[in-house]
């Protein structure tokens, strides 16, 4: 409030009012309640961003077996051709890391029969692809981005984009380098392993052998599609070698531990061929962890090596001699 102060003189008596000097405390009031509202303001915009972020981040259902709790979605836009009404549709990234004959082609076929996942298949099994670091960044490039065609592409609505990536193709090599492209674009990976690894050298040898004596006709085939040609294949037997056995097993087991080790960071969920087989609801749990719609999966492909292991190795008491007693006993009388 304005001071009144009289003054006296001779004459008359006057009244001056005199403003009072502003409170250094009403100064520091002013300063303290503009910078709450600049503050309050940039909160808001920084919760907006953060509210943006997030809403391109889908969380993985309880049940997927992740290492990591959210699933990156994309929106590719291919160079060689146009998305059209599906540009607005979400994509996401996938790799299935396995080691060959593991079940991965089957497992892969499962996947192809959903109606918008694009799996292109052993897309590194080409040197010149995995050369070098620069070539696989190249090629992985061109498969996210939708430019990648093979009998397997859906592009336009495809909801899932991947391939399957040996182990010994480069991966563990250069494993650094993709590990830091994966997390970076949001690429999730699914290990496809056997629990019998026993078995997945009896298909190993079996398929090498095929490839120059084409039993089926003159005809090298990997994978066949009905029961007959699986039969022909699974009557020739496999000699293992009993000495390197155990020595075989425990590189297998090693390889396996590296790669999980390699690529920890990653978003990635561990499956197993036999567990497919066995329990359907893994298919399901897959389809989870890629944040798909769950549908009926399906495959025409048929086993080649079914029933026991007896059938289907010409050493056998060589191999059952040397197992028994070990860890490894176990894989001798396993199904799968």
């Amino acid at each position: 409030m304005a001071e009144f102060i009289c003054l006296f003189g001779k004459d008359s008596a006057s009244i001056v009012i005199k403003q009072p000097k502003k409170s250094p405390l009403f100064l520091r009031m002013i300063v303290l309640v503009f910078a709450m509202v600049c503050g309050l303001y940039i909160c808001s915009v920084c919760l907006k961003q953060f509210s943006f972020q997030t809403a391109q981040l889908v969380p993985n259902p309880v049940g997927s077996h992740s290492s990591h709790v959210l699933t990156r979605i994309h929106y590719p836009k291919p160079q060689t051709f146009n998305r059209a009404e599906c540009g607005h549709n979400p994509v996401r990234f996938f790799v299935i890391l396995s080691m060959q004959r593991s079940g991965s082609g089957w497992f892969e076929t499962l996947l192809n029969s959903h109606d918008n996942v694009s799996s292109n298949g052993e897309i590194f099994s080409v040197l010149e692809r995995r050369k070098n670091v620069s070539s696989i960044v190249e090629t992985l490039d061109r498969v996210y981005n939708l430019d990648w065609f093979t009998s397997a592409s859906k592009n336009e609505c495809s909801a899932a984009i991947g391939f399957k990536w040996m182990l010994n193709q480069g991966l563990l090599a250069n494993h650094v380098e993709i590990v830091d492209y994966f997390n970076r674009r949001g690429v999730s990976a699914i290990f496809l392993f056997r629990r019998n690894p026993l078995r997945r050298m009896v298909s190993l040898l079996a398929n090498s052998y095929d490839r120059y004596a084409k039993l089926l006709s003159g005809t090298h085939k990997s994978h066949v599609h009905s029961p007959e040609e699986a039969d022909a294949l699974s009557r020739y037997k496999p000699v293992i070698n009993s000495t390197s056995l155990i020595h075989d097993l425990q590189e297998t087991e090693s390889l396996a531990a590296k790669a999980l080790e390699y690529f920890n960071t990653t978003s990635h969920m561990v499956v197993f061929y036999e567990d497919l087989i066995a329990n359907r609801t893994r298919l399901k749990e897959v389809q989870e962890f890629l944040s798909i719609p769950v549908k009926d999966l399906s495959s025409r492909q048929v086993k080649i090596h079914r029933g026991d292991l007896s059938d289907h190795i010409k050493n056998w008491e060589d191999i059952n001699k040397t197992l028994n007693g070990t860890e490894y006993e176990k894989f001798l009388r396993a199904d799968y």
